[in-house]
Order: structure tokens, then sequence, then C-alpha cells
């Protein structure tokens, strides 16, 4: 009797040891810290008009659940939901539709398209499923040549532009508040540089009033947008989110951010209710550059 109940008890021991040391690659928690399912996320982001992925760039998870997030949206939606980024500037956005719908090679694209480094493993699964599925993918960032020009001779910079220029940007003049918690830190952190200027919030704010004016410009009601962009232009439902919303208040935005701990079995304190979910991984994760 004793002897069985040893090799009972073995491999409970061994099974509640093995979770207790388990390593889990992320989790998602709401804005409260409190953790959810991935079924939770799926289930309100169907609700949403607009999802807001915000990835940490080099974060192979982050760029994984993108993907497994977009197919579970698609199950559900179909050709009703549109994809956009902001790895891609407005101006590209007829070779982008050129590769999607086959008249050009993969090689001419990834040519031409200005794409980041890290796109073949991070970016381009995104693409060929929409390229597969016959989705519409918007690249809604601002050229960088724009954004250039606002860092160095500010927002008024942008009204010599031509009108040609002016369509791969927000319609102008562009609001800006530099109240917002976002520019407001982004001022913060350059105190005492010696390059510090007051410009370099104004070219980060051109870069979320574009895409929130793209989004707006491509979304349809009954459809479903979701974008991927860095973290910070959609944490604190600030950024792009705030500019989206001065385009329409009542549309449905639901919000992801990314961020990393030591620690990723209870949320930190400063990463609440920076966004309706928020994907936690842990700091040690590798890096896809």
């Amino acid at each position: 009797m004793k002897k069985a109940l040893i090799t009972l008890l073995v491999p409970i021991f061994f099974l509640s040891t093995s979770f207790k040391n388990d390593k889990p690659a992320y989790r998602i928690y709401n804005s409260q810290g409190k953790t959810v399912k991935y079924s939770k996320l799926v289930k309100d982001a169907l609700e949403a008009d607009i999802v807001f992925f915000g990835e940490l760039h080099n974060n192979p998870i982050c760029h994984w659940l993108q993907l497994e997030l977009t197919k579970s949206l698609f199950a559900e939606k179909g050709n009703n939901l549109i994809l956009g980024a902001e790895m891609f500037e407005a101006d590209n956005q007829l070779l982008l539709n050129e590769y999607l719908s086959g008249k050009i090679s993969v090689k001419s694209f990834e040519k031409e398209a200005r794409i980041w480094p890290n796109y073949k493993t991070d970016y381009k699964p995104l693409v060929e499923f929409a390229k597969e599925n016959q989705l519409d993918f918007i690249a809604s960032n601002i050229p960088r040549r724009y954004a250039s020009v606002v860092h160095k001779r500010g927002l008024e910079a942008l009204d010599s532009l031509s009108t040609k220029a002016k369509s791969y940007i927000a319609t102008l003049p562009v609001k800006y508040d530099p109240e917002l918690k976002a520019y407001k830190k982004m001022m913060g952190m350059m105190k005492g540089m010696r390059q510090a200027s007051a410009n370099l919030p104004k070219a980060q704010a051109i870069k979320d009033a574009t895409m929130a004016h793209f989004i707006y410009k491509n979304f349809e009601a009954g459809n479903l947008f979701i974008h991927y962009n860095g973290t910070y232009h959609s944490n604190d439902f600030e950024s792009t989110v705030w500019y989206l919303k001065q385009l329409n208040p009542d549309l449905k935005i639901l919000t992801i951010a990314s961020t990393e701990q030591e620690n990723i079995e209870k949320l930190n304190e400063d990463a609440k209710e920076i966004a309706n979910y928020i994907l936690v991984i842990p700091d040690g994760m590798t890096k896809t550059y």
C-alpha cells in the first residue's frame, strides 16, 4: 500500500513542480492588471472598429501574436478585415497594391518599397497573409522625408509642399497639443541634450496624425481595421489614437500595448491602464535585430 502511494505521488510531485518552473513566453492583461485569455482579446477585438496592436519593433512574440490575431480576426470577418501599418509610407501604397494584386514581383516590391531592415522576419508574414487572402493593406505612415522637414523647420514648413506631396500626409493644418503625455515625455527626455528641439515631438505628431488620417480614410462601417505600430504610437490612448478620435469620437477603438518585464506573473503598476490589453513579455526574450 505504501509503495503504491509513493508510486502515485511521485508523478503528481513532478507535475506540480514542472508547472511552478514553467517558462511562459507572454501574458495578456487587461487595463486593471488582471490576466485574460487570448480568446477574450479576440472577442473584444471583433467588436471594435479599429484595433491598434502596439508592438516592440524587435520582439518576436509581438510579431508572432500580430499574425495569430490577424488570422483569428480574419476567420470571423473575412474580407471585411483591413490591415495597415506604420512600417509602410503612404507614397508606397501603389507599390504595395501592385504587389498584393500580383502585378509586380516580390523582388521588385522589396527593392523599391523602402521596407524596414526586419521586414522579412517581422512584417512579410502579414503582407503575405494579406496577399493570399486578398485583403487591403494600408501604408499609413508619412514619408520620412516630410517628417524630416517638420523636425528641421516645424509643422508650418509643410505648407510649402506641393499638392501631390500633401496627399501623402494628414490634412493641414495639423493640430498639435504639446501637453499630451507622449509628446511631453519626449521633451522631458531631451532636457540637457545639445540638439534638443521642440520640433522633435512635432515630427512624431505628424506621423501620428498621418497614420490616423489614412486609417480613417480607408475605414468603412462594418469593417474591422487592424493597425500595427510601435506601442508608443497608441499607448495611453494618445498619439495616433488621439488624432483618430479628433476625426471621429464615436469610433470603437481597442488598443493593445506591449511591454517587457523581468517577472511577467504580475503586471507592473506603471503599465496598468496604458491600453485595453497589455501584452507582457520576459525582458530576456530574444530579439529579431
